[in-house]
């Protein structure tokens, strides 16, 4: 009898409306979605599916216009500004598409960020910081500045400012679309070592490809979220 994996996240119902010029534009349609501790998912779609409005649902960054969605057994929506900022910091690590380095930040220095809201103490810090760049080969790069690193180094980078606080979820957009094809298989690497490492990991993508790196993969259309299914016409 197969052990039941814990489940960190549920969405029932979401449904995000937003309104242009006296019009409502419903973006979600109803999504109903669960994650599960260790998993890496992918959620795929084209430009436009509501992948992105999705992504900021999960990362509480927005909120739904109706439905429901718990994290790690809390319901989001009872929390306040405070209390999402917390879980913004230490349950969800961000990685995104464009890197958002602090280019006047070292490398360490960017790091260090979301440890140093954590109000997690110096030394401990410094130890913390040093164990998440030599994590990504990049021990050798920690003073060096964002614009004396290669993309690849960057995102390197910015996967170890997003594991720093060792959150529950990862949280990937588009993580490969700034970086060449090479570059980009050598991020999916590294994220399938921390996958094997127990992390949970959320990717969105537009890339069949790179969706099929995931051990699931969702894809929404038009609001709507479907499991699995064909995924040649992404």
């Amino acid at each position: 009898m197969s052990e039941q994996k814990e489940e960190i996240l549920r969405m029932h119902g979401i449904i995000k409306d937003y309104y242009v010029g006296g019009e409502v534009s419903r973006v979600l349609k109803g999504i109903d979605l669960t994650v599960t501790r260790g998993e890496f998912l992918a959620i795929l779609g084209p430009s436009g599916s509501g992948k992105s409005t999705l992504m900021n649902i999960i990362g509480c960054l927005d909120v739904p216009t109706s439905g429901e969605y718990e994290l790690s057994g809390r319901v989001i929506a009872n929390q306040d500004e405070a209390t999402l900022a917390n879980i913004r910091n230490h349950e969800i690590g961000f990685i995104f598409q464009s890197f958002h380095l602090l280019q006047k930040q070292t490398a360490y220095e960017n790091v260090e960020l979301p440890l140093i809201y954590a109000n997690m103490p110096e030394k401990q810090r410094k130890e913390r910081v040093e164990e998440m760049l030599k994590r990504v080969q990049l021990e050798d790069k920690m003073r060096h500045y964002p614009n004396m690193l290669s993309g690849g180094q960057q995102q390197r980078v910015a996967i170890a400012r997003a594991i720093a606080t060792n959150p529950t979820i990862l949280l990937a957009d588009e993580p490969t679309g700034a970086l060449d094809q090479k570059t980009g298989a050598q991020v999916m690497e590294l994220f399938h070592e921390l996958n094997n490492e127990g992390r949970t990991i959320i990717m969105i993508t537009h890339d069949a490809k790179i969706a099929s790196h995931a051990n699931r993969i969702v894809r929404i259309l038009d609001g709507n979220l479907l499991e699995g299914g064909e995924l040649e016409d992404a």
